[in-house]
C-alpha cells in the first residue's frame, strides 16, 4: 500500500516482504518471533554469539535465495534490509556486563585490560544502506511490524509514536541516505504503516473515548445498590 501510494513497485513489494527473512529459516528458534515459551536460547550466549547469529540471516537469506533462484531484487532487499543498523538490544547487553565486570573487577583485582572489550562494529549489520525505494520501504516496514508486536496496550497515539520514532531513528542513522526516498514520501509511508499497524492491532487498540465510557459505566454501577447492578 506505501509502496503505490508513493508510485513505487507494490508488486515488488509484497514479493520482498514474504521472502526477505528467510535465512531465519536456518536458526528458527534464536529469534523473538519464534520464542513462545521461557525457554530462551539466548540466555545460555555471550552478547556477541548473539549478534552473530542474528546478523548472519541476512548471509544465510542470500545463500539460499541463490540457491533456489529468487529474482535478484528479492536477493537485493534481503541484503540491504536492515542496512548497517545496530543490533541494539545485544549490544546494550554487552556494554552492561562489562559494566558489571569491571565493578566486580574492583572487588576481586581484575585488571582492566583483562575485562573483554565491546566492539559497537561486531553488533552492526554489514550492509549495503538500502539502494532503492522498495527496498527501503521494506527496511522500514520490517522495523515498524517487529516493534509493534511488543507494543503493550496499544493506542493510536502510541502507534503513531511508535511509527514516528522508528522513521526518525533511521532517517538521524543514515540508513536511508542511499534509496531516493524524498521527505515527503516518507510523511506518507509514515501515515500508510500508522494506519496498517492499527488496522492490524485493531482488536487490541483502546480509544480514549471507549476507555472513558466503561470508567463512567464502572462508576455508575459502583453507585447502584447491589441488586440494580446484577
Amino acid at each position: 500500500m506505501a509502496a503505490n501510494k508513493i508510485g513505487a513497485n507494490g508488486t515488488m513489494c509484497r514479493a520482498c516482504a514474504y521472502f526477505h527473512d528467510i535465512g531465519k529459516l536456518v536458526k528458527p528458534n534464536y529469534f523473538s518471533e519464534n520464542i513462545v515459551s521461557d525457554d530462551n536460547p539466548h540466555d545460555d550466549l555471550a552478547p556477541t554469539m548473539s549478534a552473530l547469529i542474528i546478523i548472519a540471516h541476512v548471509k544465510e537469506g542470500v545463500d539460499l535465495a541463490l540457491k533456489y533462484g529468487l529474482n535478484q531484487r528479492i536477493i537485493d532487499v534481503i541484503q540491504q534490509h536492515h542496512g548497517t543498523s545496530l543490533v541494539a538490544y545485544f549490544y546494550k547487553r554487552a556494554i552492561q556486563q562489562q559494566q558489571d565486570a569491571r565493578e566486580g573487577g574492583k572487588i576481586m583485582n581484575i585488571r582492566e585490560e583483562d575485562i573483554p572489550e565491546v566492539r559497537e562494529e561486531s553488533f552492526r549489520y554489514s550492509g549495503p544502506k538500502p539502494q532503492f525505494k522498495e527496498s527501503g520501504i521494506i527496511s522500514l516496514a520490517d522495523a515498524v511490524e517487529s516493534a509493534s508486536r511488543s507494543l503493550e496496550k496499544p493506542t493510536p497515539q502510541k502507534i503513531e509514536q511508535l511509527v514516528n520514532d522508528i522513521m526518525n531513528r533511521r532517517i538521524s542513522e543514515g540508513q536511508l541516505d542511499e534509496c531516493d526516498l524524498t521527505l515527503k514520501e516518507l510523511k506518507i509511508i509514515a501515515e500508510t504503516f500508522r494506519f496498517t499497524v492499527q488496522n492490524m492491532l485493531h482488536t487490541r487498540i483502546k480509544y480514549p473515548k471507549d476507555e472513558e465510557r466503561a470508567e463512567q459505566e464502572t462508576r455508575r454501577l459502583r453507585n447502584l445498590p447491589p441488586a440494580s447492578a446484577a
